[in-house]
């Protein structure tokens, strides 16, 4: 099911059992960040992006090195090249995804909102890797007309087969459908994201499928807020406003045990919230990446997850 309808949403998450997945992914992917400089097409509808003077691309390309090496210590990380005609494409998981349907692999090319995010989905080497490499069947949703830029816009617990999609430029009621069937999943649910936001996963983390990050001001709904804290209860971990912006929400959890984000997020982080994640079961790692912030996304955007 897919809906608006938290009532119904609730009753159906609630009865999900945990045997949908995997509660992490088996790998990563990344693409490096070659050109990377303002696009000022995304800038149109993404407040956290830094002026043109604020990109750094040598940078941004040592601390994204040093990403893939850190997060290789969990996961096999395979990064691929970069394009200056494609300044955006650091963050792949909005274009490229991936999930299992019925012990079945397959890879989801999503429909991005701007044109020059619309060249990423068009790159062979990606394609040609997931499926003639891994052998993923391909579900492409790049030629339909409806915006859905996969994990930036859908937040999935794996666990459970749950997604939640904030609709916004990024993703309208239509593409959250077709998110929703490309992936699998056994229920959604749609909402708005606060104006002003662009992408769930800035203010939205499923860790593991056991804790929630919640930036409670990127929701247009507060009873959305509340059904989040029903589900995840004690490990739904709600981030202050100063955490928020600092991008806290845009976290990853690779393993079971660790948590990652940037470094300037992790520097925010009031000592409640390191015991909420403490308590969750979650270590905080983290990897400095303000040139990388400087393109409005941070950690959790960079990395494209296998399954």
């Amino acid at each position: 099911m897919i809906t608006r309808d938290i009532a119904s949403f609730l009753q159906t998450a609630t009865d999900a059992a945990p045997d949908f997945g995997p509660p992490t992914a088996r790998a990563a992917f990344m693409v490096a960040p070659d050109g990377f400089q303002l696009a000022e097409q995304s800038a149109a509808d993404n407040r956290y992006m830094a002026q043109a003077d604020g990109f750094d691309a040598a940078r941004a390309s040592a601390q994204h090195r040093d990403l893939q090496r850190a997060i290789s210590q969990v996961v096999p990380t395979v990064c691929f090249a970069g394009d200056p005609e494609t300044p955006d494409a650091l963050f792949p998981n909005n274009v490229f995804g991936t999930a299992r349907v019925d012990g079945q692999a397959r890879y989801v090319i999503g429909r991005m909102r701007h044109p020059v995010r619309q060249r990423e989905a068009e790159r062979a080497d990606i394609r040609g890797f997931f499926g003639d490499v891994l052998g993923y069947a391909p579900v492409d949703l790049s030629g339909q007309p409806h915006p859905c830029e996969l994990t930036g816009a859908l937040v999935i617990d794996r666990v459970r087969g749950l997604g939640f999609a904030g609709l916004s430029e990024r993703c309208d009621e239509e593409g959250a459908r077709l998110m929703h069937e490309a992936f699998g999943l056994r229920a959604t649910l749609m909402f708005d994201l606060a104006p002003g936001e662009y992408h769930t996963n800035v203010v939205l983390a499923v860790l593991a499928g056991r804790a929630a990050v919640i930036c409670p001001r990127g929701f247009a709904d507060p009873a959305v807020i509340d059904a989040l804290a029903s589900l995840y209860g004690p490990h739904a971990i709600k981030l202050a406003p100063d955490e928020h912006a600092a991008f806290a929400g845009n976290c990853i959890a690779l393993s079971g045990d660790r948590v990652w984000m940037s470094a300037q997020a992790g520097r925010t982080l009031q000592p409640s919230t390191r015991e909420a994640f403490a308590a969750a079961g979650f270590t905080v790692d983290t990897v400095e990446l303000d040139a990388i912030e400087a393109g409005g996304g941070s950690l959790r955007c960079c990395i494209g997850e296998v399954f």
